[in-house]
């Protein structure tokens, strides 16, 4: 599908290439470890009685889910994150058998972080958020050199709704802007985004080099629910911004120029959390391969079509 309008003439035969990764291999991500409880009912709740139901508990959180999926495609990948004390020995076990390098602080005081996800006969979601741990990552989850050897900065909006995870974050992609280190920020949830301001949220993220909204999010950031006015919006911040699309037609513009609009290919849908987690994991293994803008957008679908054809946030 092309572009919704021509590129200008001196653009680079690789737009998508405007901003390079850093100087190293790595992705590092900073984000949400969470338990994930997927309940999938076969019908409507009944007040007052029972619903069968589907019910599995599973690890996920927006940063982990994307690090699994990142590993998946073969990219050298580092997680920061903060659990419940309790729970260190399995996160880290769990994180490793997905090739994943974990980078996890355990919290003595507050539990690992927990969602209940009400999954639809259509396969979309409700979610009950506990954020336990993850709200309280803080520097010193930060080890020196923690930025060495890395390619791209991956952050999860959610750390920035509380502190001290906000300063944390804030600090950390400030240092890697100053390094020359690409960051990619993920907004997280339109919801959360209300709470923290939209302009407040664009501002500590002020320096990020790629932006990944969902249309939702991109709403919220943009005051728009125009999808055009959208882009024009976030574009002018961002050199590359990324509109994930959904169940639509995903693209990407490079310094305020649509250069790529890609299409979904058809799947059944089975459960689409971490869908949006996946789509961001394809496309930065594709733009760290070096591939142009439609090859990114459309390995983004085909790694978020794996995800939405089964229960569950990550890889198999």
């Amino acid at each position: 599908m092309p572009p919704d309008h021509p590129t200008d003439p001196t653009t680079p035969a690789n737009p998508a290439r405007m901003i390079a990764p850093g100087p190293g291999r790595r992705v590092l991500v900073v984000g949400d470890y969470m338990q994930d409880i997927l309940v999938r009912p076969e019908g409507p709740s009944i007040p007052g009685a029972d619903r069968r139901a589907e019910i599995r508990i599973t690890p996920g959180g927006s940063g982990a889910n994307q690090a699994a999926w990142l590993a998946a495609e073969g990219v050298d990948v580092i997680l920061v994150a903060r659990v419940g004390a309790g729970d260190l020995n399995d996160v880290k076990n769990d994180l490793q058998a997905y090739g994943i390098t974990p980078q996890i602080s355990a919290d003595p005081h507050v539990p690992t972080g927990s969602i209940v996800s009400m999954i639809a006969p259509d396969g979309q979601r409700s979610f009950y958020t506990s954020r336990g741990a993850n709200d309280r990552l803080s520097p010193s989850d930060l080890p020196p050199g923690l930025l060495d050897g890395a390619a791209l900065l991956l952050v999860s909006g959610y750390l920035l709704l509380t502190e001290p995870a906000r300063g944390t974050l804030r600090g950390l992609i400030a240092e890697a802007v100053a390094r020359g280190i690409p960051v990619a920020v993920d907004p997280g949830s339109a919801s959360f985004l209300q709470d923290i301001g939209p302009a407040e949220f664009l501002d500590m993220i002020a320096g990020a080099s790629m932006l990944i909204p969902n249309t939702d999010e991109a709403g919220v950031l943009a005051a728009s629910d125009d999808p055009a006015e959208q882009s024009r919006v976030l574009a002018a911040r961002f050199p590359l911004l990324i509109a994930k699309g959904g169940a639509g037609t995903a693209r990407l513009y490079a310094q305020g120029a649509c250069i790529a609009a890609v299409e979904p290919q058809d799947v059944d849908v089975i459960d689409t959390t971490g869908a949006g987690d996946a789509f961001v994991a394809g496309f930065v293994a594709a733009w760290l391969g070096g591939e142009d803008g439609a090859d990114c957008l459309a390995r983004g679908h085909a790694v978020a079509a794996r995800a939405v054809a089964r229960m569950g946030a990550r890889p198999a």
